[in-house]
């Protein structure tokens, strides 16, 4: 008998979904669009300041996990614990909990990836580095390149250890974050 994912250790995690990067598809854009919509719906009552579609998925013709990653930004005001709740009352899991920030996840089975799969963070408005590097990397193909490169090369070395992959990509995303804040201050405010 096959053990829930809430009960399995991150290694037996890793195991059952390793890291796998694909060349771009356009299904990104549409599963997103769509899971955006439902999400609005879901959180129709909940003061949602914006929702945008983030990570490798959202940068042009760069390979990727096939993961849309999705930033709900919501008021200040909003109890995050209250809209987590509601999302997980509509298909999605709670993976982690911090003061201001929640991660959900959808499309994990015990079975593997389900056709879409979706992390869903969770922050107050304004929290949203990563609109800076999806955009500063979209204006940027060379740079976006040598992104996926890194990526590539990390899949390898670290198929089955996400947090690894994750921590190894830190400084070059903290480096082009930190140029897109200058270059485009004051765009998402």
């Amino acid at each position: 008998m096959t053990k829930p994912l809430s009960e399995m250790t991150l290694e037996e995690l890793w195991q059952l979904f390793p890291i796998s990067l694909t060349e771009p598809q356009k299904q990104w854009a549409t599963d997103y669009e769509q899971e955006s919509n439902r999400i609005r719906k879901i959180l129709q009552n909940v003061a949602v300041v914006r929702i945008s579609h983030i990570g490798s998925t959202a940068i042009k013709s760069i390979w990727a996990k096939s993961i849309v990653d999705i930033l709900v930004e919501v008021s200040p005001k909003t109890n995050l614990i209250d809209v987590a709740e509601q999302l997980s009352r509509n298909g999605y899991i709670i993976m982690s909990e911090e003061k201001q920030r929640i991660s959900l996840n959808k499309g994990y089975t015990v079975n593997r990836f389900a056709k879409s799969v979706y992390h869903l963070h969770l922050r107050f408005a304004g929290d949203n580095d990563e609109l800076y590097f999806r955009d500063y990397l979209n204006d940027h193909p060379e740079v976006a390149k040598k992104y996926e490169t890194l990526k590539i090369k990390l899949w390898h070395q670290f198929e089955h250890n996400r947090d690894a992959y994750t921590s190894a990509k830190g400084d070059f995303i903290q480096k082009y974050t930190k140029l897109a804040k200058t270059k485009y201050q004051g765009r998402y405010v």
